[in-house]
């Protein structure tokens, strides 16, 4: 069922994917739409979160990436927004440890989002479920926002921060060529990143690097006045049809073998800083600084709500008995408190 009140600002078909296997991943068993979903949070943190539910799997979930789409909010406004929706139980971001057959490891950081708001407690159980999965589909060389596996000497507490690269795709790599090759084909990094599906949809129907170059730049007009709509619509119309597979060799193996929480705002882990609700205490204060933030806890079974004592009609033994506060009591009057 779609939103009866969507939000006025919504992905466009432009929104730029992430590397192949990487961008926005549903932490899985959503609800269904409904206008009810985002109602715990404020105006602006609910449309953002609207505007992150209606990307489709893969699509880019950088800060920067949503700013630059929509149209209500900048760069700082959403990188706070996505600080608080994770704090509301939607959003987690975790480093998963690759090892591959090879023997070659790395630090990955996907982000997982949920329609349906959770608990700290089933993010955590969520997070340890990733540990020993089989990631061999989603393991592809310079496809991830990734961090190279220090040296068995080195202490990653002692570690400088890095930032996390991410090398450009095959498909935006592609795309980013074609001006040495025409020059009145100058695609911008921009245009490359709204491209890139496409030209990755290319790729998967046995294309080469080389086709591509030669669809875009065969036959051009004099002067091509906007190279990105020009090139949008050759890869469109031009599609080739899938070909067959040929049987190539097996990938080698990688799994999952040590998962962290990270921060979401600045990328630190559980390696050098408490992680709480998917943000350092630096982000977290950063955001809490903003005003009153909901953080989403599972409801508490009304079998452990109080309730009323039944007793036989006497006065006062109906009341309702807090047994929290009366263990407290009690501690004081032994002088224990």
């Amino acid at each position: 069922m779609a939103y009866a009140q969507p939000s006025p600002a919504l992905p466009s078909p432009s929104h730029p994917m992430a590397k192949t296997g990487y961008g926005k991943r549903p932490a899985g068993d959503e609800d269904p739409y409904a206008d009810p979903d985002f109602a715990h949070l404020s105006p602006r943190d609910r449309e953002i979160a609207v505007f992150v539910d209606h990307l489709e799997e893969g699509h880019a979930m950088g800060y920067k990436a949503i700013a630059a789409e929509h149209p209500m909010y900048g760069q700082q406004a959403i990188r706070t927004a996505m600080g608080r929706i994770g704090l509301a139980g939607h959003l987690r971001w975790i480093k998963e440890h690759i090892t591959v057959e090879d023997n070659s490891m790395r630090w990955v950081t996907r982000t997982y989002w949920s329609r349906t708001p959770r608990s700290p407690e089933w993010w955590a159980d969520f997070a340890r479920d990733r540990d020993g999965k089989d990631v061999t589909e989603d393991h592809l060389p310079g496809l991830a926002r990734v961090e190279e596996e220090p040296s068995a000497t080195d202490d990653p507490a002692e570690q400088p921060a890095k930032q996390p690269v991410e090398e450009p795709s095959v498909a935006y790599q592609t795309l980013a060529e074609v001006q040495a090759v025409d020059p009145r084909m100058p695609l911008s990094d921009q245009d490359c990143r709204n491209l890139e599906h496409l030209v990755a949809q290319w790729l998967d129907h046995g294309a080469t690097p080389q086709d591509i170059t030669k669809a875009l730049t065969d036959g051009l007009p004099p002067d091509v006045s906007n190279p990105g709509g020009f090139a949008r619509k050759r890869l469109e119309t031009k599609m080739p049809p899938k070909k067959a597979k040929i049987r190539q060799k097996a990938a080698r193996r990688a799994r999952v073998t040590r998962v962290l929480m990270a921060c979401g705002l600045c990328d630190a882990d559980e390696r050098t800083t408490e992680i709480v609700n998917g943000l350092c205490g630096e982000c977290l204060a950063e955001v809490e600084a903003e005003g009153p933030v909901y953080v989403f806890q599972d409801p508490v079974p009304d079998t452990f709500l109080p309730a009323p004592r039944d007793g036989g009609g006497l006065p006062g033994a109906d009341e309702v008995i807090d047994v929290t506060e009366r263990v407290e009591a009690l501690r004081r009057a032994a002088g224990l408190r």
